[in-house]
């Protein structure tokens, strides 16, 4: 009898390891939401990826190997103001909140017309007609430059780009950004190569429009890329480089400091 139930332990341990185990029991949810580095890609022209798809007018996505020869990088071209990104079309973070992480590289800014408008990123949900821009810029004519800005437009607080001369935008060089949409106050915070950039902070009551609250729509959607608001421009086209992007609930790094 001993033997017996012995071999009968023996079998029931067996077996365990051998039954499937839920992967609710016990799993954490990952924090991350989609990546795309452009390394499986194949090279030239691109119009979707893992999660993602695009949109286009006067402007392509091309993926290439990358200008530090390490992997591949995805290059965008758009003539006048036209506008090519890569859209994640199936977003929905929990909360309404997450982060965002990309390394860019803008070959050169507007000189024309003045005020000329570009925007990077652009978040949207079904049902709101606001756009809110964590990532974009203008060209100032009374400092002579470009500078970044949270912009938003087609919501109550109206079409605005609170940029500011302590974020002037460099060309030719790659930065490594990170911004966060936090729905909780409705602030969008933004970060250069791993440092804070609290200028450029805006929030439910703080913010570049008119008095109505700046307010968030349900995000399901995040665009990528490059678009140029005025006809006419000088340059007549331009290079924007992609490369490294990760969106998740939670700060992913790599930028830094």
């Amino acid at each position: 009898m001993a033997y017996l139930r012995r071999a009968a332990v023996a079998l029931l341990a067996t077996a365990s390891t051998l039954l499937p185990i839920s992967p609710t029991a016990s799993a954490t949810p990952s924090p991350l939401l989609a990546r795309e580095n452009f390394d499986r890609l194949p090279l030239g022209p691109a119009t979707e990826g893992r999660g993602w798809t695009s949109d286009t007018a006067g402007g392509t996505l091309t993926v290439a190997p990358a200008s530090t020869g390490h992997g591949r990088e995805l290059r965008i071209r758009t003539e006048g103001n036209g506008r090519a990104f890569l859209v994640f079309p199936d977003l929905r973070p929990p909360g309404n909140s997450f982060w965002a992480r990309l390394r860019i590289r803008v070959d050169a800014f507007p000189t024309a017309p003045d005020w000329a408008h570009w925007t990077l990123a652009e978040a949207s949900g079904a049902g709101s007609p606001t756009l809110v821009r964590p990532l974009g810029g203008q060209y100032a004519p009374t400092e002579k430059g470009n500078f970044y800005g949270v912009g938003s437009d087609l919501g109550p607080t109206g079409d605005w780009t609170s940029w500011k001369t302590s974020a002037p935008a460099a060309a030719g060089k790659w930065q490594c950004v990170e911004f966060h949409l936090d729905a909780t106050d409705n602030r969008v915070t933004v970060y250069f190569d791993g440092m804070p950039q609290p200028d450029l902070t805006v929030s439910t009551d703080q913010h570049g429009g008119t008095s109505d609250p700046f307010v968030f729509p349900a995000f399901d959607r995040l665009k990528l890329g490059w678009q140029l608001y005025q006809a006419d421009p000088s340059p007549s086209s331009y290079d924007v480089r992609l490369d490294d992007i990760a969106l998740s609930t939670r700060r992913t790094g790599g930028c830094g400091a």
